[in-house]
């Protein structure tokens, strides 16, 4: 049990407009933000099992976690990826809602990003 995952993990969920995206084989799954957070053994839920949405996190097999930022055409795109030990991207938490209608930045979510980089670092290891 990484108690690093599990607080990065709660500093995120508690941020509104975060795309938590999980990838598995042809299959894709959006959850968004603000959730709840607890974990039992190795096990770390974000959401309510009773919601319609919620999804189980098994902490042995994330590795590490990157913050990414990716410049698109028109924008950069804002994440924090999991990883697990075979360099595959398992969870990503995408910042939404990063610009304005004018597609400027908004300084103040940029910052919320920043600061939860500069907490855990660029890439953390679980």
């Amino acid at each position: 049990m990484d108690v690093l995952l599990f607080e990065l993990l709660s500093d995120i969920v508690k941020i509104e407009n975060i795309l938590f995206v999980v990838k598995s084989g042809g299959a894709t799954s959006e959850v968004r933000s603000p959730l709840s957070i607890r974990q039992r053994e190795k096990w770390i839920t974000l959401g309510e099992n009773d919601d319609p949405a919620h999804m189980h996190i098994d902490s042995e097999l994330i590795n590490y976690a990157e913050f990414v930022q990716e410049e698109k055409p028109e924008r950069t795109s804002f994440s924090v990826r999991f990883y697990n030990k075979d360099n595959q991207r398992v969870l990503a938490a995408f910042f939404t809602k990063m610009y304005d209608d004018s597609k400027t930045l908004i300084p103040e979510r940029k910052k919320i990003y920043e600061q939860l980089n500069e907490k855990f670092s660029s890439k953390i290891n679980f």
